[in-house]
């Protein structure tokens, strides 16, 4: 049996990565999004939800008593402290997940699976990635993309600055850089490189 080539996506918010991963799938790959899954398990009436709301207090609950992910948000990306708290009740759970995720790939024939991370390091997924691909664009073109989703400035800022040294950490670990900016022509260019290049070679014997 043969194993998909394993690719981690991360990179910097408003950075292109949902793009590359698309891209990615159009060629053949199984894509996982952690943050969908990250979401999954901290849903309501899961052990994740009720975990962060402990954690965290009425600040977080809506009118329902569930979690106002918007209200989380905001606290974490102004608090670094308050970020790794929420971290490790979450990245625990989103692990294993991912694990039975690529799992269902191998079984299914997938080429290779793309699994799409902004805390691809932090949460002890790069280490099972054949190929780590840092997805990054220029600075005024994050910020406009982040501007088009209607993220207020400030927000925005919040979140770019708690992001700040994810770049050089991820270069200097090897990381290979794929940037999105100019024509999407251009960037799918550069994904038809990578599949080519460090995709298609790396599948592994199980």
């Amino acid at each position: 049996m043969t194993r998909p080539a394993i690719v981690g996506l991360t990179g910097p918010i408003g950075c292109g990565k949902t793009t590359v991963a698309r891209l990615l799938g159009a060629r053949g790959a199984t894509v996982i999004d952690a943050d969908a899954v990250a979401r999954e398990v901290s849903a309501p009436g899961t052990a994740g939800h009720d975990e962060i709301l402990a954690a965290f207090g009425e600040a977080v609950r809506d009118a329902g008593g569930r979690l106002d992910r918007g209200a989380l948000a905001r606290i974490v990306f102004a608090n670094p402290e308050q970020l790794r708290r929420l971290e490790a009740i979450v990245h625990p759970r989103v692990r294993p997940a991912i694990l039975a995720r690529i799992d269902e790939a191998v079984a299914a024939g997938a080429p290779a699976v793309a699994i799409e991370a902004i805390k691809l390091v932090e949460g002890g997924l790069a280490e099972l990635c054949d190929v780590v691909v840092l997805v990054d664009c220029e600075p005024a073109e994050q910020a406009a993309r982040l501007g088009a989703r209607g993220m207020a400035a400030d927000d925005a800022r919040r979140r770019i600055d708690a992001q700040r040294g994810l770049r050089k950490r991820l270069a200097d670990a090897g990381a290979t850089t794929l940037t999105t900016s100019g024509p999407l022509a251009d960037v799918e260019a550069r994904v038809d490189a990578l599949w080519a290049e460090r995709i298609a070679p790396v599948s592994r014997s199980a």
